[in-house]
């Protein structure tokens, strides 16, 4: 049996290796996006800003899963189509400017076009909050999450640090402040369906992140810092409260509940809680 030629060997095992790129490709970017999807993806969006996050983080996902993709099955193509024959001299050319441009500006617009979308929906989050938005306060801490609510008349009373009592004054209000009576504190966070909320975030100690999965939402507690974000819920139910900080030992206990519900189970609720 006559033995193959070193040239028609080597191009075959090119082709092989083509082969196997294409195969490991489909196979590896299709199963593990379904096992993603399955399992690890993100839970059902319940915000209006959430929404809009989604199709951002699809969008980008779908372009750069495609040029992914494509940018193989070139190299694939060239090292089947290009392999070595054992002939002549690799061929070489100076420069290509109508391909130098190609390569150069349908990336540059492709990414500009994101970061413009990127921007849009930035803007969209950060924008001013609509007037009649419920205005709550959050504190992270130590390890763990306090919520205060101003009473009837809409104001916060005022703070004092040196004057927090894990037990009696937990948020450190001012006894002083005529109105820190009707502030309301409590571990868990109400909301309103439908009804845009400022939260205003601060921390006690250590930075932490206010970050609501359903929600889309996600903003560093700072201390000595107060940072507001505004959202508004589309969906009535419970959800959970994270940290996405490492904030110390408990760091993994620091988990606070959200509860979605209607305006007057709100009110009661509300109403609940100033006895």
């Amino acid at each position: 049996m006559a033995e193959i030629p070193a040239p028609a060997r080597e191009r075959r095992v090119g082709r092989l290796l083509a082969t196997l790129i294409v195969v490991l490709i489909v196979i590896g970017g299709v199963g593990s996006f379904l096992i993603a999807r399955g399992r690890w993806w993100m839970l059902p969006v319940a915000s209006v800003h959430g929404v809009e996050i989604d199709r951002l983080f699809n969008t980008t996902l779908v372009v750069t899963g495609i040029v992914f993709v494509l940018t193989h099955l070139v190299i694939a193509v060239f090292v089947w189509r290009y392999a070595d024959r054992g002939s002549g001299r690799a061929a070489y050319w100076h420069d290509d400017r109508a391909l130098e441009l190609t390569y150069t500006l349908i990336p540059a617009a492709v990414m500009i076009t994101l970061v413009a979308m990127g921007s849009v929906v930035w803007a969209q989050i950060h924008s001013s909050p609509p007037p009649d938005a419920m205005v709550v306060e959050a504190r992270g801490e130590q390890f763990g999450w306090l919520f205060r609510y101003p009473g009837k008349d809409g104001v916060f009373a005022r703070i004092d640090p040196a004057r927090i009592s894990v037990k009696d004054n937990p948020m450190g209000l001012d006894p002083a402040d005529p109105v820190n009576k009707s502030n309301i504190v409590t571990r868990d966070l109400h909301l309103v369906l439908s009804r845009p909320v400022r939260v205003r975030i601060r921390s006690k100690d250590v930075i932490h992140s206010f970050y609501i999965p359903a929600f889309r939402v996600k903003q560093d507690a700072v201390p000595g810092m107060t940072v507001e974000i505004w959202f508004t819920p589309t969906r009535e139910g419970d959800y959970e409260l994270a940290c996405a900080q490492l904030c110390g030992v408990g760091h993994y206990i620091m988990r606070g509940k959200v509860k979605v519900e209607s305006q007057d189970a709100f009110d009661t609720w509300l109403a609940q809680q100033s006895h």
